[in-house]
């Protein structure tokens, strides 16, 4: 792809996604949020709806041949070799609860491979996005643009792990089909770890991709949770991956680290990551 393709579409990107996320704002710890549930069971909100709706205009008004899905109105195919994947809020349920560590995520693929990604944390304005080939950047208000950097700890021992819900870890699937089982890996990562918090969802990507984390481990994911921070922390230095370690956002569950204690974590996450038959 072009520079002037690529810088185009991340200008377009980052724009929509902070006009997305600070939408939401409208909502946040406000009396007049009103919670349904989804299919799954999981919540949304008018919040959710409309940041979505604000990204595919955005998106699809710039690039009106490229397919686009969103986690809330599912995916509209074009014609072209690029898709559009995007989570209006990443973290719902911390947002529902007043939490402001929720993210507006946006991604894009090209051929089924990511480009470029952005993610945004409204309620604190720190923005981190990526294009491949072209490194990571880091805003956050009052201080301007930086180049992000995943941190330069090798020891997993003296690490920062994230997760979003260790909850998650006992309900993932899994070919060992059992509670105790996820337990014991949960159990396994926290004891190798030096501090482990659930600053999850897009935060917990973002303070990888920024070098205040060293790992982010992600027992349940979707495609719109993983599109945007892979490419992310990719470009900021580190990598990412599912449970097995092959580089699919696809795959349900996921990975993002600063690199050197990548492989320590796949040792200990991957006898979770047996996929089924």
């Amino acid at each position: 792809m072009p520079d002037s393709d690529m810088d185009k579409r991340l200008e377009v990107a980052i724009a929509a996604t902070r006009k997305a996320g600070q939408k939401t704002l409208q909502w946040f710890r406000t009396d007049n949020l009103t919670v349904t549930r989804k299919t799954d069971q999981s919540p949304v909100t008018a919040a959710d709806l409309a940041a979505e709706e604000i990204l595919r205009k955005e998106l699809l008004a710039a690039f009106p041949e490229d397919s686009f899905l969103g986690e809330e109105t599912g995916c509209t195919t074009g014609g072209s070799a690029y898709e559009w994947v995007v989570d209006p809020i990443d973290g719902t349920k911390s947002f529902i609860q007043g939490v402001p560590l929720f993210a507006t995520l946006v991604g894009c693929r090209k051929n089924g491979e990511g480009v470029l990604g952005v993610i945004f944390i409204p309620a604190l304005d720190e923005l981190a996005y990526a294009a491949v080939g072209q490194g990571a950047w880091y805003e956050q208000s009052g201080r301007g643009r930086v180049p992000a950097h995943v941190s330069t700890q090798t020891s997993l021992s003296d690490s920062l792990l994230c997760s979003s819900d260790f909850r998650d870890f006992r309900r993932r699937p899994s070919t060992l089909d059992s509670e105790m089982a996820g337990k014991k890996v949960r159990d396994d990562i926290e004891d190798a770890c030096r501090i482990v918090r659930t600053w999850g969802d897009g935060y917990g990507y973002l303070l990888v991709a920024t070098g205040r984390a060293e790992a982010m481990a992600d027992p349940m994911l979707n495609a719109w949770d993983a599109a945007a921070v892979a490419v992310v922390v990719t470009e900021a230095g580190g990598r990412f991956t599912d449970w097995t370690g092959a580089c699919d956002i696809n795959a349900g569950d996921g990975i993002a680290s600063n690199g050197s204690t990548h492989e320590d974590l796949l040792k200990l996450l991957t006898p979770a990551a047996i996929r089924g038959k």
